[in-house]
């Protein structure tokens, strides 16, 4: 046996097992890697000493017991796939790569990444690969890893690692100050949002030096959340002025789009409501387009804008689900709205309208109505085309399974007949009741794109989704010519309808579009979207659709999402303009999004509520609440009295 490997077996014997290193694979391969050979000739005589040396670049190789105690404390393995942070020598990758099946080891340093491949090949470590880069944001394209070490000291975990262990793996690292003592911090990925965490003592490395760590002169890199913090503009509570003065800056547009996360939290709709006073009072908008039907809005609009209410129409949002637009704080902001109103002419006043297509009933009754009125001939024609759909309307989803089993759209025809004859009479029904016709034309377009959708949903999910927000986008478009060329809409929608759709996994996986996305392609720098967080707190919600509404608590946010860094700065309100390239620029890295619609489901919450986005070019701003509230869904029945019963009133 040579000198060499007299010291290593006697580095292993008192240096490693006699202070508790226990595993056989580690201190087998401990005695098998050549220490001597991952220094200068001139130090391999103190290869072995219990102590770190100087290498390369200015930089040390670490004490032999420091490297033991980091990989067996990452729990390295047969199988496991290891990343490195901070190769130096590569020393403690070549210990590693005698135990699990691939190394990969990070150094930012050109010269000693170069000199720890060239070692690599020469002692035959084919499993090792050393890459020249900042390591301090991991490799997500390789990502997951059984274990991750680090041999340099953050001030913190970065994200970015975390993300990439896999589930149940181990990350070591260093967490302290440069030239300070520091905690060598074991981290375990215990579920997909959570960690387990244990201080294995102090320690002193090199800082981590890059995007995720310290700069070159040793200053603390502000993690993106504390760099959230620096761009956010704090607001105060919803009922103070200055909150919705905030916003003021989106004024100019001619296109604002308000999120939610959710459809049953009442700060968003409260939130909203503030902000389309202020745009509605101070910036002369006048449309009020919502994520909701059109006949049942219809009514609400009449309503708001002082119009008579039509004989046999039912209160608005009578079906499922009810509370997402029957509930009190909607209620405050359409009595404002009617108040608003008074006193204004026609052409000065804000309307509340609805974008979307279920109540297939109410269009279809809306256009017979109308017609009766302008046209019983075109009236009884209506009848008898919409008499195709009549049976299905209360289960539209049923005549789209009929459709696509018998192989032909049996109703398709009929339908698109009667929108093209009530377009065609245009000029003559404008002159009767120039809103009115909106109204109806509105409807029979609805009652067309509906009895597509309720196919489509039959041929593929991507297909029915785009078929619906085309139909909200083309209805938004459809209310701004209408209105006129210096008219102007708010748009209140979820945020998976009102961010664009481009820049997240919507469209970048399943090919879905949405109103955002067309919006801003055809308004550009006119349209402005803005997207809603929270981080807890309590949601109104169903388990099932059609089921009872239930007030659920929503589970703190994921680590790695937008919503956990919107929460680490620890602001309980606040506006995030992503249009500043400082405040946006942080955050481009693609992370997790929370959504809830009508259903939440906490169980399963990461992969029925989360998807990728890139916030930065899904929204030009951002509008976080910490902690939210359910909203308050109206009761049954109202005390009597007009202004109480329509048109919320059962």
């Amino acid at each position: 046996m040579d000198d060499f490997a007299t010291s290593r077996n006697q580095m292993v014997e008192r240096q490693i097992a006699a202070r508790g290193i226990r595993s056989p694979r580690l201190l087998a391969a401990m005695r098998e890697v050549p220490r001597e050979a991952f220094v200068s000739a001139a130090l391999a005589g103190q290869a072995y000493e219990d102590s770190p040396l100087p290498i390369e670049a200015d930089q040390t190789i670490s004490q032999p017991y420091i490297v033991a105690l980091m990989i067996e404390a990452a729990g390295v393995a047969p199988g496991d796939k290891v990343l490195e942070i901070g190769a130096g020598s590569g020393y403690a990758a070549a210990v590693m790569g005698r135990i699990a099946e691939e190394v990969i080891a990070i150094e930012r340093h050109a010269e000693l990444a170069a000199l720890a491949e060239t070692r690599m090949r020469r002692l035959g470590y084919d499993n090792v690969r050393i890459l020249h880069g900042d390591g301090s944001a991991g490799l997500p394209e390789q990502a997951p890893f059984h274990a991750i070490l680090a041999a340099a000291s953050g001030s913190h975990v970065p994200e970015a690692l975390k993300a990439q262990l896999a589930i149940g793996g181990t990350l070591v690292m260093p967490i302290g100050e440069p030239g300070a003592v520091q905690s060598l911090v074991k981290l375990t990925r215990t579920a997909e949002d959570s960690y387990d965490s244990e201080d294995l003592g102090p320690v002193r490395f090199v800082p981590l030096i890059g995007e995720q760590g310290w700069t070159e002169r040793g200053e603390r890199r502000s993690p993106p959340a504390a760099r959230m913090r620096a761009a956010a503009e704090p607001l105060p509570r919803i009922d103070d002025p200055a909150f919705a003065k905030a916003f003021d800056r989106f004024g100019d547009a001619r296109v604002v789009l308000l999120g939610e996360a959710s459809h049953g939290t009442s700060e968003f709709y409260r939130a909203r409501a503030a902000i389309t006073r202020r745009l509605i009072e101070g910036h002369g908008f006048t449309i009020v387009a919502v994520e909701a039907d059109w006949p049942d809005a219809a009514n609400v609009d009449r309503f708001v804008r002082h119009r008579p209410r039509r004989d046999g129409e039912e209160a608005a949002f009578r079906r499922f689900p009810t509370w997402m637009w029957r509930n009190a704080e909607v209620e405050a902001f359409v009595s404002w709205l009617r108040s608003h109103n008074e006193r204004r002419e026609p052409e000065a006043m804000a309307g509340f309208y609805g974008l979307d297509l279920y109540n297939l009933p109410g269009s279809m009754r809306a256009v017979i109505d109308y017609l009766e009125d302008v046209d019983p001939e075109a009236a009884a024609l209506a009848r008898e085309r919409y008499a195709c759909l009549m049976p299905w309307s209360r289960d539209p989803a049923l005549y789209g399974r009929l459709a696509v089993t018998e192989g032909y759209a049996r109703c398709r025809a009929p339908v698109v007949a009667m929108l093209r004859e009530l377009q065609a009479k245009r000029l003559s029904y404008i002159a009767e009741n120039g809103e009115e016709w909106l109204d109806a034309a509105a409807n029979a377009r609805l009652v067309q794109n509906a009895e597509a959708y309720y196919r489509a949903m039959y041929e593929g999910a991507a297909e029915s989704w785009n078929l619906r927000d085309t139909h909200m986008f083309e209805t938004l478009c459809q209310l701004l010519d209408a209105k006129g060329e210096n008219a102007k809409a708010v748009v209140w929608a979820h945020n998976s309808h009102i961010g664009n759709a481009a820049f997240t996994e919507m469209g970048q996986v399943r090919d879905e579009l949405n109103i955002g996305q067309l919006v801003k392609e055809r308004f550009g720098e006119r349209a402005r979207l803005i997207g809603f967080g929270t981080h807890a707190g309590t949601v109104a919600a169903a388990t099932d659709w059609d089921g009872p509404m239930e007030v659920k608590q929503v589970r703190p946010s994921l680590e790695g999402s937008y919503e956990r860094l919107s929460h680490e700065t620890g602001l309980p309100r606040f506006l995030l303009d992503l249009r500043d390239s400082e405040a946006g620029a942080p955050l481009l890295e693609p992370r997790l999004e929370r959504f809830i619609g009508v259903i939440y489901r906490p169980e399963t919450e990461r992969w029925s509520h989360y998807a990728q986005a890139i916030l930065p070019r899904q929204f030009d701003a951002w509008v976080w609440f910490d902690e939210t509230e359910a909203v308050r869904p109206l009761p049954g029945a109202e005390a009597p009295g007009e202004d109480d019963m329509w048109p919320f009133g059962l």
